[in-house]
């Protein structure tokens, strides 16, 4: 079975600053990463003790067309996106296009930072439509990795870990099941149903993805996939301090997915969090080992 490491997942919104204020409130402090090589969006980010990170993106300029999500941008979508890391996109690309998977790439990408130091990287695109709605898209870096994704020393510090799992709205689950099967060969899958959460779910056991479809025709999930189409709708971060983690965030009550606890951000005091894709939780991993330093 082939496995996936989460370079990062994309939070969307009109305006940049207030993403990263919307995040703070939350316990999750970002620093500005520059704008990117298209000149329209820049971006913050959220660096955690994995390697993985929040990416926080809006245009620089307000109402400005995206070149990515412009929807999500325009609409305060967001979360939009996920990518992974791989050594070789092209190659990456060329072996799933023999899947029948469609395939875009390699781009060649940059970003400034603050500082002045240059990033590169090169990014592969899986399907059609936006990048990283449903399949990932793909990272490659050309620079080394650490200058892209310095973690923060606040978070570094939490019981938090890193990026655990992506969730993905989906109206199709078949159709999406059989997309991700093409690409990865991932057989097995769980099923669970979460009431309060709102969703029929479905998970590759040893992935980092998990499927999500509206248990009602009219609750928050189907609403936002009727803006928005596929894409992630909450993003899991991991702990392996249940008891610390649940001390250091406001958090709801906790549920089971397929045998871990789970509970998600107390979102009250940020008006239409879940309207706006800021649906974060917590999930509880102990059998991964404690990361000694950043990939």
């Amino acid at each position: 079975m082939s496995t996936l490491s989460i370079d990062h997942v994309t939070i969307a919104g009109r305006d940049l600053a207030q993403l990263r204020n919307d995040l703070a409130q939350l316990g999750f402090p970002s620093h500005y990463g520059g704008i990117h090589s298209n000149g329209v969006t820049h971006m913050a980010l959220i660096g955690f003790a994995d390697g993985s990170y929040v990416e926080l993106i809006s245009t620089c300029t307000a109402g400005q067309p995206s070149p990515w999500w412009h929807a999500h941008i325009t609409g305060d979508g967001g979360l939009c996106a996920w990518a992974v890391r791989v050594d070789d996109v092209a190659g990456a690309l060329a072996r799933l296009a023999t899947r029948g998977i469609a395939v875009r790439g390699p781009f060649f990408m940059h970003r400034d930072r603050p500082d002045g130091v240059r990033l590169e990287w090169v990014l592969g695109y899986l399907g059609t439509g936006e990048p990283g709605t449903l399949l990932p898209f793909l990272i490659e870096d050309h620079t080394p990795r650490a200058w892209r994704v310095p973690p923060d020393a606040q978070l570094t510090a939490t019981p938090l870990w890193g990026i655990a799992a992506v969730v993905l709205g989906v109206q199709n689950e078949k159709d999406a099941l059989t997309r991700l099967q093409r690409a990865w060969d991932w057989e097995q899958i769980i099923t669970a149903t979460d009431e309060r959460f709102g969703a029929h779910l479905l998970h590759f056991p040893g992935t980092p993805v998990v499927l999500a479809t509206p248990v009602k025709a009219h609750n928050w999930l189907a609403e936002r996939l009727n803006r928005f189409g596929d894409a992630p709708c909450a993003l899991l971060l991991g702990t392996h301090d249940w008891s610390a983690a649940r001390e250091a965030y406001r958090l709801g009550e906790s549920a089971m997915w397929f045998g871990r606890r789970v509970v998600w951000l107390n979102t009250d005091g940020l008006p239409n969090a879940t309207q706006r894709g800021i649906v974060l939780g917590i999930i509880e991993e102990t059998d991964r080992p404690v990361p000694n330093s950043p990939r």
